[in-house]
């Protein structure tokens, strides 16, 4: 690990331990690795496309637009490599909210969560990637199986199931 020295305006600090504060941090250090790291995944610019990642996609979709749940349904299918969990939720008589978990290359979640959120009839959308070190020495070797599982909330207005 290398210590590193910078200097910062009072103001730029002032808005750190503010957000230090709101997210519950201990000391700067982590902070600070934390931003650089928030901050370099999102100023990469494909230099890390190759990299595995792992990567949660939420959108919220209107589900009587014409067959965009089929052909979401179909373009998970099709993923299945990259698709590992899907949560669905009904949020209203309209809208749903489906939350799935990525696991790939970046360039490839990436290029899917993009085509996903493009669908028409996809109103919001948002992908988080995060980077997924080797796994090299870690002492052990182990497998797991995974499979897709629905989960599925009916909740009227009143939040009764």
């Amino acid at each position: 690990m290398q210590r590193l020295t910078i200097t910062i305006d009072d103001d730029l600090l002032a808005e750190v331990d503010a957000f230090m504060a709101r997210r519950g941090y201990d000391n700067r250090s982590e902070a600070f690795r934390d931003l650089l790291r928030s901050g370099l995944e999102t100023a990469d610019t494909g230099a890390s496309d190759g990299r595995s990642c792992i990567a949660t996609l939420s959108y919220v979709y209107d589900h009587a637009a014409r067959e965009l749940p089929k052909r979401l349904t179909q373009e998970a299918h099709d993923h299945s490599g990259l698709a590992q969990a899907t949560l669905h939720v009904h949020i209203d008589q309209e809208s749903c909210l489906e939350v799935t978990v990525l696991k790939g290359e970046r360039a490839e979640v990436k290029a899917f969560a993009d085509h996903v959120i493009a669908e028409r009839g996809v109103r919001h959308g948002h992908v988080a990637l995060m980077p997924i070190e080797a796994a090299a020495g870690h002492g052990h070797a182990h497998s797991h199986s995974h499979s897709h599982s629905h989960s599925h909330s009916h909740t009227t207005k009143s939040g009764k199931k």
